[in-house]
Parts: structure tokens; sequence; C-alpha cells
């Protein structure tokens, strides 16, 4: 196995990266006495870019953060959770954009430079006395110590029983330089952008262009590529920023020789993430990873590898331990890509239980025990092409029937 370009920073958060500070606090959105409203600020103008979900009913701070985003550059992100800000209408433009006003004000920036996103309950107003006073109050607890990105990282929780968030340092140029992520979601997640609200940082120097590219990138190979119910939110977002304030020599961008390495790190911080909210998946008790290897295309990998991972019958095989692997090469079947029903190979594990999609004898008794574990790999071999896919899952529970059934109660 290569050994990574990277270095994981150990008790780093979202401000590790030079040039930000965070902070989070409870204003009142949420019953209970957690966090619910946290900002990112950035000490100078930070080189930014975002994806968004694909969903056509879109919460209103996607709009509000696409016009700030209009010249590629942001100061800060202002969030809240607890309240979708999703279906409310006119009044919920005007209170995306109340938001973003009052953050640049507290934040002494402009407001176009300020991002919102918001995640909770679809179709309430939000209660935007709370959310005043709370704004006002984060401009005082702003911090780049450590408790900053871990108040602004419990601030954007909903259902989730943990935080996710990843630090990285990379040399570029000879020159360390720091990304960073944090990210929230545990339900209403199903490929088709970023599934989740996530904020990545970076005192990279690289263009805002660049860093948008990138970003779409690595979001297919990661974001894209997990599912707890096959749920789309309204309010999906996933904003990078760059403050460029490291010591690297020079801008980062595809002809820089150091460009590799910059990615591969810039993909662990969100492959790490993304595999986090998997874990994390409302009621879920192990994370399931999905691997297709042998297709035609990338495209024909990435749709199968999804399939087989937002099946729920595959899903409630895995929780109780079944080694169905018919629920799996059902799946496989109905993904809508070519695929030679001669070919197929499946292994649970290192278990093989289906060679050239034939049934083949293995031990129950063992294939049950690795079932059990926390963590489960499915691979495909497809014996087609050359190309490769992953998808990161969990199975399904009672508990996200209980958790769902009660969520606005």
């Amino acid at each position: 196995m290569a050994v990574p370009s990277y270095t994981v920073v150990e008790g780093g958060s979202i401000i590790t990266p030079r040039g930000f500070r965070a902070a989070g606090l409870h204003c009142g959105l949420k019953k209970t006495e957690r966090n619910d409203i946290g900002a990112i600020v950035c000490e100078v103008p930070a080189a930014a870019a975002a994806v968004y979900t694909t969903n056509i009913f879109q919460a209103a701070p996607l709009q509000t953060t696409r016009e700030s985003l209009a010249n590629g550059v942001l100061r800060a992100v202002i969030v809240n959770s607890g309240n979708a800000n999703a279906c409310t209408g006119k009044q919920g433009d005007a209170d995306a954009y109340e938001m973003r006003a009052l953050a640049a004000e507290s934040f002494g920036v402009s407001a176009d430079d300020v991002a919102v996103a918001s995640t909770g309950v679809i179709g309430e107003n939000l209660k935007m006395d709370r959310v005043r006073d709370g704004i006002a109050r984060l401009s005082g607890v702003l911090s780049s110590d450590a408790d900053g990105g871990e108040q602004f990282s419990q601030s954007i929780l909903t259902t989730d029983l943990v935080k996710k968030e990843l630090c990285v340092t990379v040399q570029i140029d000879g020159k360390p330089v720091v990304i960073a992520g944090a990210a929230k979601g545990s339900g209403m997640i199903h490929p088709n952008m970023a599934t989740m609200l996530a904020f990545m940082t970076t005192d990279a120097k690289i263009s805002s262009e660049d860093l948008h590219q990138l970003l779409r990138r690595t979001t297919d190979d990661t974001f894209n590529m997990i599912t707890v119910d096959g749920d789309t939110s309204t309010n999906d977002m996933l904003v990078a920023m760059a403050s460029g304030l490291s010591d690297q020599k020079t801008e980062l961008n595809e002809q820089h020789a150091d460009w590799a390495a910059f990615a591969e790190a810039f993909a662990a911080v969100c492959e790490h993430l993304a595999k986090a909210i998997s874990r994390d998946g409302e009621g879920a008790t192990k994370l399931v990873e999905v691997t297709v290897n042998g297709a035609e295309s990338k495209d024909s990998a990435r749709a199968i590898a999804k399939t087989v991972i937002g099946s729920s019958l595959v899903k409630t095989a895995v929780y109780g331990a079944d080694a169905n692997w018919g629920r799996i090469i059902a799946a496989v079947g109905r993904a809508g890509v070519p695929v030679n029903p001669h070919t197929v190979d499946i292994r649970l594990g290192e278990i093989l239980v289906l060679e050239h999609s034939q049934p083949v004898k293995f031990d129950e008794d063992i294939a049950l025990e690795y079932l059990k574990g926390d963590d489960v790999l499915i691979t495909v071999e497809l014996n087609m092409g050359p190309e490769q896919a992953t998808a990161w899952g969990c199975d399904l529970t009672y508990d996200y029937v209980r958790i769902n059934a009660a969520y606005r109660t």
C-alpha cells in the first residue's frame, strides 16, 4: 500500500489552517441546550467554492450563498441547526438575507462575502429573534483556539450522535499546508451532491476556479458515494475556503509539481467525513462499504455501487448478519447499466459467496460472525473492464424508524 502524502493532525479542527476563527453557541432554536448557531470567519478574503443539493426544492440559504459566491470569495459562513429554513416562501428568503446581513455586521465584513447554511426541520419559519441574539453573541466568542473549532462542530449537528471532522497537513513547495473539514449528516442522506452540510478550510494558495474544480471532482468520489436512507435533503451544501496564508511559494493548480499530493490530501479529508456520516447514520450499527471492480466505465461502477449500498434489502440483511448474496446480485442487476450476467463474483469481506454468477459453498457460521462486525465490506467483481468505484452506507435498523417517526416531536 502506498504511503499517503499527507499527515493527520491530531486534535486539529476547522480553524487549524492559518487565518480562520470559529465559534458556536446555543441560541434557542433547538429544544435541548445543544449548540445551534455557529460561524467560521477568515481574517482575509478567502478563495471559495461550493456545491449544492440537486433537490428541486432548495432551501433559502442556498440561493443566498450562491449570490455571495458569485465573485469566488468568502470571509465568513453563518450556519444554524434545528431549522432548515426550507419551503418557507418569501419570509424564508428574507430571513436568509437577514442572517447574512447580521453576520456581516457582527464580523465586520461585506454581506457579499458571507455564506449562509441551515439544517433541521423543513417548513417552519426561523425564530429570528433568537437568531439575531445568537449572531450578536457569536462575534464575542470567535476563537482560533481548539475550543472555537469544537463549538462550531457541535453547532451544526441535528440527529448526529458524534461530530465529524479531520485535519491533515501536506507539503507544498516544501512547506506545510493544512486542510481541515467538519460535517454534519445522519439522516436524509443519499448520493446527489454532498448529502449533508460540510465545511472545509485550508491555508493553501489556490484560485477559486481551481478549488471549485477540485471540489466537484472529489465530491463525485466521496460525498456523492454515500447513502443512509435514499433521501436527498433540501439543504445539502459543501463550502470550501482557502485563506492563502501558508508559506508555499507558488499558487496551486494542476500544473504544480505538488498538485497530486494536495488533491490526495483534500480527498482524504472528504472521504473521512463521508464515511463518518455513513457510520453515524440514524440508528446505524455498522459502516458498510461496497466496492465494484471490473466495470466497463467509471459511471457504471458508481451506479452499481450506489444501487447496492442503497438497497433496503441489502441494508436489512447486513443488520441481521444474514449472508443473503441474492439481495446483492439483484441490486447489481437493477442498477441500469450493462452487466454480464455470467461473470459476477461477490465477496463478503474475504468470503467468496458467488463466482461467475454461480453460488459457492461457504461456511455460514463464519459469514455470520463477519457480518456481526462494525465494518462490513461487500466486493462485487464484474470481470468486464478496468474501472472501479466505492460507496459507503450503513445498515437499516428498527431505530431508524423510531428516530424518524418522531423527528418533529
